[in-house]
């Protein structure tokens, strides 16, 4: 499995870092919009299904299978937690998150991510954190070549750490690239009251 993989993946020597680095740069910065499904498993084992929709700069939306009530979004400026079975949400600037890496084009990656072996030689992975701000936990980027996809690479998942070593896989299918979404796509519903944010 491409993703458990990555789990036990080690630092690549500096020397490979470059070329690798800059595949996934271009990649990254080639893609405008993806949707794919997602699988996501928790520390606990737990798996919970639903829809990623992501739209540059700084826009992503998870809508979680039916009966979950729970949404992440990405509104351009803040990534919003939002958990309506308790009326609680929690914000981050967009910036910080882990998820910052895949939702801003203009971030050199080569500032905050590390190319992390793997035992697939069609597999590339990176491994993004910020060292000044541990709370925002690391996240280990999956991709695999594919010839078809934007850079020549196609999204696999992520394993995200947060500052509590609390581990989250999220496991992508049927992946598009560059479709139309419709910026009403990142508007919510706040738990905290009856109107929605755009």
């Amino acid at each position: 499995m491409i993703i458990a993989a990555a789990a036990f993946a080690i630092a690549v020597p500096a020397a490979a870092q470059a070329p690798e680095l800059a595949q996934i740069q271009q990649h990254l910065r080639a893609v405008n919009t993806m949707t794919a499904s997602f699988s996501q498993t928790d520390r606990a084992g737990k798996v919970l299904t639903g829809v990623m929709t992501l739209k540059k700069p700084g826009k992503i939306r998870f809508q979680y299978e039916k009966g979950v009530p729970i949404l992440i979004v990405g509104d351009g400026k803040d990534l919003w937690f939002l958990d309506y079975s308790v009326g609680q949400r929690q914000r981050w600037p967009v910036g910080n998150s882990p998820l910052g890496v895949l939702l801003d084009p203009s971030k050199d990656i080569s500032r905050f991510a590390t190319v992390v072996s793997s035992n697939a030689p069609n597999v590339l992975s990176i491994e993004a954190h910020d060292p000044k701000r541990p709370e925002y936990g690391r996240i280990t980027l999956i991709f695999q070549k594919q010839a078809s996809a934007p850079g020549g690479l196609m999204l696999q998942g992520w394993v995200a750490l947060d500052s509590q070593n609390n581990r989250t896989t999220i496991r992508l299918s049927n992946q598009r690239f560059d479709v139309p979404v419709s910026d009403g796509t990142f508007r919510w519903r706040d738990p905290q009251s009856r109107g929605p944010r755009n």
